[in-house]
Parts: C-alpha cells; structure tokens; sequence
C-alpha cells in the first residue's frame, strides 16, 4: 500500500523530510479494524513528532493521527463494527499513523462517522474534538449535563483547532460563561461567531483584564500564562493546560485557594 513515511527527523523544507513510500498492507486481528483511509488532518503533534532530531528510522515512520474511512476487514474479537461502516477517530501515537492507504486501529477508540459530515470535514474533528471534551469534562471536571451552568471559564487560545471545539461545547454543553483570548480581528469575530461571551487580548496582561474564572483552559505557552493565570483562578478552581512546560512552574500561589493543576492529554487511554 502507499504511504506517506519518514526515515529522517530533517526540517521541512528538505525534500526528503517526507518521503511516498510503498509498505505491506496491515491484516486485522484482535479487536482491530482495517480502514480504508478516505482523509486525514494534520495536527501539531505530527510537527512535534517530525520536528528535526537524531535518529534514523531502519523503516519508514509514518505520521498521521486525525482520519476517516470505512471499515474493510475487522479482528476476531471485534463487536462494535462491520465492514462497511464509515468511521472517524484518533489513532494511537505509539502505533504507525493514518498517512497510508490502509490502517489498522482498535475498535475501542473508534467512532462512526456522522452522517451529516463528508469524509475530509469528519477528519478533522477527533484529536481537537476528544482533546476539549477530556478537559472540560473529564480534567476539570465541569459537568456535562449543565450542573455548573453559569460559571466561567478561560480558554487561552480560543480561535485554534482545540479551543475553537471547547468554546462550542463549554456554551452549548455546559452552559458556562465563557471568555476566550484572541488578538487579532478575524479571529476575535471567530470566537466571537462561535459562542465566547467575552474576549480577551493574551498578548497583553490577562490578570488586568479577568478579575476571576472558576476554570482555565491553557491551550497556549503554560510558561508565558502561568503567572496570570494563578492569579485569575478563583478558589477551589481548576487549571487545565494541554501546552508542556519548559520552566519551573511555581504551584504554591495555588495553596491558599485550593485550587488544582491538571494536564489533558488525549493519548494517555491509548498508551496506557
């Protein structure tokens, strides 16, 4: 099957950082399914996986975590589909990806395609789809049947793939108040056009800006919002950041309001 693979972590601009490659069809076994790949998005950890470093792969990598298709064979021990069935999902970062024509995944991390949606539109919603809906409901632990109506939340980033997913479910799920960052006017008019009921500038100070929020989802730089967002938190609030650290980040402003720091990141089900 052809496949789109690497053998080298080279910057972009090199011709060989991304080669055509020609690999053995997988065969379905356990509770696997076979997809014939019909679309597949990119996302930023297909760069973050790519991104120049050592190491040569003796076989090609293949990237991909974002796809759609239709189910061509399936496992012994599948129970949730048929061949036929047109899916969505996404796959498992310590397996091969969905850039190749065939592709195997488990069943259990695997949807059915909306029938509303077209093969390409259904691709790119699993990874920024299951990433907002494990913060919001599974990290910060907002309730999903409207119990916390009226409280606030922060979205840091809310015109990117995730934040522009959570903003829609924060309102129309949670019904929260919610206030989204967004510097420049196309992408305030985003936020803006999908539900955020205020927005902020993240490019100047937040904590001037956000008196309190009861949640906050840091979807840009921790290291930069760290600081404000301590300061915006309100007692016995959460922080929820999707956005590794690179420096120290200093919990102890969190200990007199009791307020929790918690990581979201959407393989953790499949690696573990």
């Amino acid at each position: 099957m052809r496949a789109v693979g690497l053998y080298e972590y080279l910057p972009i601009a090199d011709e060989s950082s991304l080669q055509d490659v020609e690999l053995a069809k997988p065969e379905a076994t356990g509770r696997d399914l076979l997809i014939a790949v019909k679309a597949i998005s990119v996302n930023p950890v297909d760069t973050k996986v790519r991104a120049p470093k050592e190491g040569i792969e003796t076989t090609p990598r293949v990237l991909g975590w974002d796809a759609a298709g239709t189910v061509v064979s399936v496992g012994e021990a599948v129970t949730q589909f048929e061949v036929g069935d047109d899916v969505y999902y996404a796959g498992d970062i310590t397996r091969p990806g969905t850039n190749s024509e065939f592709h195997l995944v488990d069943e259990r991390i695997v949807g059915r395609k909306p029938k509303t949606l077209n093969f390409a539109e259904a691709a790119a919603l699993p990874l920024t789809s299951i990433t907002a809906w494990e913060a919001l409901f599974d990290r910060l632990k907002i309730s999903s049947i409207g119990e916390d109506a009226g409280k606030s939340l922060l979205i840091i980033g809310g015109a990117g793939g995730v934040g522009s997913i959570a903003i829609q479910l924060a309102k129309q799920v949670a019904k929260l108040t919610v206030i989204a960052t967004a510097s420049r006017p196309e992408t305030i008019t985003w936020c803006q056009e999908l539900g955020a009921d205020k927005i902020v500038n993240h490019r100047e100070d937040l904590a001037q800006q956000v008196e309190q929020a009861d949640y906050i989802l840091c979807l840009n730089s921790t290291d930069m919002h760290w600081l404000a967002m301590t300061k915006i938190i309100r007692p016995q609030g959460m922080i929820c950041t999707i956005v590794e650290n690179e420096n120290f980040l200093d919990m102890s402003p969190l200990k007199s309001k009791s307020a929790g720091f918690v990581w979201e990141f959407m393989f953790t089900r499949t690696m573990y």
